[in-house]
């Protein structure tokens, strides 16, 4: 079975979240929240570093309710600074709260979170067709466009490197190789979503 060439296949749990998450549409906030958190928390890191801590960042930021997050105090803060299972950084870590309110602040003007970064592709997913890892792109232009307009807003560690993998991660973007199995089945599905409102 074929896969994307940037997959360390000797990592099941890695290969798990490309087999079932990597690419595929994401529409539910909660986990679009969750996906901005967690790519942030990876910028300078792998995000194999990252998706081993999912769990004790789920425990840390309240199952990533944009709403709780958004209510931390400084006594979070330090505790959070103590959380040895996430990335101990103090401005990541309050990058994360300044962005759950931001992040209410996008759901209120457009509804939902959803409806708002998909706007960034028109409302459909790009399909690029890499074929090896020198034909994957760090940016493009609706990274740098959705990027920018988060920076406008508030929002921190969103440059367009992490919010071209964000795109990636919620399938705004279908950066599956042309060999890799995951790529067409990505793509049977797209007649069965709605991407102009919440599937």
């Amino acid at each position: 079975m074929c896969r994307c060439p940037w997959l360390d296949i000797s990592k099941p749990d890695y290969v798990a979240y490309h087999d079932t998450e990597w690419g595929v549409p994401l529409f539910d906030d909660t986990k679009l929240f969750e996906f901005l958190t967690l790519e942030a928390a990876q910028a300078g890191l792998s995000w194999y570093t990252i998706l081993k801590k999912r769990d004790n960042y789920r425990q840390a930021f309240a199952d990533f309710d944009a709403a709780k997050v958004a209510a931390f105090d400084e006594t979070q803060v330090q505790a959070l600074l103590q959380n040895a299972g996430i990335i101990r950084n103090q401005l990541k870590i309050r990058a994360t709260i300044n962005n759950a309110a931001r992040f209410l602040e996008v759901q209120r003007e457009f509804g939902s979170f959803s409806a708002y970064q998909w706007a960034f592709v028109g409302h459909q997913p790009i399909v690029n067709e890499p074929r090896q890892l020198a034909d994957y792109a760090a940016r493009s232009p609706e990274s740098d466009a959705f990027s920018a307009d988060l920076k406008r807003r508030g929002f921190k560690f969103i440059g367009s490197t992490i919010i071209y993998a964000h795109m990636q991660a919620c399938g705004m973007v279908n950066d599956h190789s042309a060999t890799c199995f995951r790529r067409q089945q990505i793509i049977d599905r797209y007649p069965q979503l709605s991407f102009t409102s919440d599937s």
